[in-house]
């Protein structure tokens, strides 16, 4: 007779009834429990690991002793895998069952495993990565067999993972063939797997399974690349696809700048040159390879131990790391070449990744790109009950506003303003580019906080602590601040028109031709905000602005209290200062949140998880788009928007967080010197 026992599962709860001496790992399999292991079972990746419990369990109402469980066999006392097996956890393939018996399987060991992650901020999301790794014992060719390397591997797979019908493209073969001859028929097969998600269900059915590569012998690197091309810069993650952890992060400047500045200039070297859209597609290609080198660099890996490669971007971006000319995408109607998620593999783009398949996200509509699907999937204003707005602010800024109900999307021509360019002393976010400002309301003397120096230009020990670094410019955060303290203080009026008659009151506000600047700074680079300055600001706020206030009109939405910037831009701006510029609308002060490059989270996402995948091509497919070049009212709220903060909308939010000047009806050539406001939030800005 067969004696029996009962092994209960934690956190899930789930019990299993199993012979006595089954491996605990063959009693989680049997009842659906979720545990990892890339060995199959022989005590090699120690992604196993569980830790056995003991005790009285009147829930299940079994009592769970030491010996339970085998005792510790030569394969779990002489492991010395990856993973280092934990105090008290043991191999789940190695230990027997030889009594009833309560088992908690940690997070780690869990296949879909839920993570929350710092480095970029992917929530709590669950591991579910497209391509996994599977080791297999396979016996070796002998004189007289009819079966084909390739064969051996497919029967493998079905036989020890229950993975039928695994297709071998050719790519993979002398992979395939190397390492049968030097593993002797031990590999680690690496397999991609595409599912269809219908509806809103995480189970998909599997439209394809292919091997990738082949690896001789035993091998659980298992690692994925997510990047996100945006027209200013290049930023690229390096996670571990067994556990989600961004391992390393790298970013470089986008090499296609020498091109243009802004997008529609790249469109126009491509439509003017011959071989145009070859050069700019050789750049970013170029670049993002050079950002995969680094993350393996500075992770001590190697670029064959990188399995999976996901890359995002504008709609421009997108077509160019496809080697798709842009150029319809430059002019009415703009039509996308593709919407859809594109899967291919990452020899396909000329990244030096052998064996690593590539999937680049979905586009919303002609200007709105695979970079705003990722940042919506990394913030959710698809899954909010209440409505939220998401402004990627760039030289296009991308704006997504909406609930669980239904969201809406347009894009915006900002300009390279808020990156720095076309301000006279603007700059990019370097070493040495102020990123703050404040101006004292009753000296009008200002002081500025610096990239790279943890102190204030006024705090004791500045100069020493900025050491060599020289202050050179502003950069987007910093042109915010300085614009809208200047308006706070009075030296630009609701206008924008800095104020000449305030020369009479500081030596800051000098004669600037036939209008006025503000010093910043004269030494050792002389640094003035000048009228030209401020009217580019308020051109590339009030296109911003007019994209958000036409989209709250199409969707009925007046108030919106989760208003979440992103971007390195977003992440930096003061969200009083920004309301007080009237970038965004009024709102809580409390509501308005940078949160870092949402794309790139996006991205990582779609990396580690393939229900993501569906998840953003869902929502890519929903989202209705607000295309603002063919909207007659864009025009009339662009003007409305160039005022500060608003020519009309009211600001009773803003108003309780700071005092705004008084608004003059007359004109700026004969208005006398406006009076300072203190405010009731200067004190507490002047601190920050």
């Amino acid at each position: 007779m067969t004696v029996e026992h009962r092994v209960v599962f934690t956190p899930s709860g789930i019990v299993a009834t199993v012979p006595q001496g089954s491996a605990v790992l063959d009693a989680a399999r049997a009842a659906g429990v979720d545990i990892d292991s890339v060995c199959g079972g022989r005590g090699l990746c120690g992604r196993c690991q569980v830790a056995p419990s003991t005790g009285q369990f009147a829930k299940w109402g079994l009592t769970s002793t030491e010996d339970a469980l085998s005792v510790p066999g030569p394969t779990e006392l002489d492991y010395r895998g990856r993973r280092p097996l934990q105090e008290g956890h043991r191999l789940s393939c190695q230990a027997a069952v030889l009594g009833d018996v309560v088992i908690d399987v940690p997070a780690q060991s869990q296949v879909h495993s839920p993570v929350v992650r710092k480095a970029v901020d992917l929530g709590e999301i669950t591991v579910d990565p497209v391509v996994t790794l599977h080791y297999l014992e396979m016996a070796t060719a002998v004189l007289g067999d009819e079966i084909s390397d390739a064969e051996r591997l497919v029967s493998a797979l079905a036989d020890d993972w229950d993975m039928p019908n695994v297709e071998v493209p050719a790519g993979a073969l002398p992979a395939l063939s190397a390492a049968m001859a030097e593993g002797k028929g031990a590999a680690t097969a690496v397999v991609h797997t595409r599912r269809r998600y219908p509806g809103q269900s995480e189970d998909g059915e599997v439209v394809e399974r292919r091997v990738l590569t082949v690896r001789p012998g035993y091998s659980d690197a298992e690692f994925g690349v997510a990047v996100d091309v945006g027209s200013t810069t290049v930023a690229g993650y390096l996670l571990d696809l067994a556990t989600g952890e961004v391992v390393a992060t790298a970013g470089r400047m986008n090499p296609q700048i020498r091109f243009g500045e802004d997008l529609m200039s790249r469109v126009s070297y491509a439509m003017l040159n011959p071989g145009g859209t070859a050069e700019l597609t050789t750049a970013v290609r170029t670049a993002i390879d050079e950002v995969i080198g680094e993350l393996c660099e500075a992770a001590g890996i190697y670029r064959v131990d990188v399995c999976d490669l996901v890359v995002v971007g504008n709609p421009i971006m997108h077509h160019l790391v496809l080697g798709i000319d842009p150029t319809p995408l430059g002019a009415a109607p703009f039509t996308l070449a593709v919407r859809d998620g594109v899967w291919a593999d990452a020899a396909d783009i000329d990244v030096d990744l052998p064996g690593a398949s590539l999937y680049v996200g979905p586009c919303i509509a002609g200007h709105v790109g695979a970079d705003a699907a990722a940042a919506m999937l990394a913030e959710g204003p698809h899954r909010s009950p209440q409505p939220q707005l998401l402004v990627d602010v760039g030289t296009n800024a991308e704006i997504v506003l909406g609930d669980n109900q239904k969201v809406w999307a347009a894009s915006s021509p900002t300009g390279p303003a808020f990156e720095g360019a076309q301000i006279s002393c603007g700059q990019r976010a370097t070493a040495g580019a102020i990123e703050g400002v404040r101006i004292d309301p009753a000296t009008l003397e200002p002081r500025f906080k610096v990239i790279g120096c943890d102190l204030w230009s006024d705090d004791p020990g500045f100069e020493a602590a900025l050491g060599s670094l020289e202050v050179s410019g502003l950069c987007g955060s910093g042109i915010i601040e300085v614009i809208a303290e200047m308006f706070l203080v009075g030296i630009i009026d609701h206008r924008g028109v800095i104020v000449g008659e305030m020369a009479e009151l500081s030596p800051r506000i000098i004669a600037d031709g036939r209008t006025f600047s503000y010093v910043l700074q004269t030494q050792p680079v002389p640094l003035l905000v000048t009228q030209n300055d401020v009217r580019a600001v308020q051109l590339a706020k009030a296109a911003l602005r007019a994209g958000i206030d036409l989209l709250a009109e199409h969707a009925g939405i007046a108030d919106v209290a989760d208003v979440r910037l992103a971007g390195a831009f977003g992440a930096h701006i003061s969200p009083v200062h920004a309301m007080v510029l009237g970038l965004v609308p009024d709102g809580p002060v409390e509501g308005v949140k940078g949160v870092g490059n949402a794309s790139g989270a996006g991205a990582a996402r779609m990396l580690v998880s393939g229900s993501q995948r569906a998840e953003v091509e869902r929502t890519a497919q929903e989202v209705v788009k607000i295309e603002t070049a063919t909207e007659a009212r864009f025009q009339e709220l662009f003007v409305a928007a160039m005022s500060l903060p608003h020519e009309t909308a009211p600001t009773p939010h803003l108003e309780q967080a700071v005092d705004l000047p008084p608004r003059s009806t007359a004109d700026s050539e004969t208005a006398g010197p406006k009076r300072r406001r203190t405010g009731r939030q200067r004190n507490q800005m002047q601190e920050q």
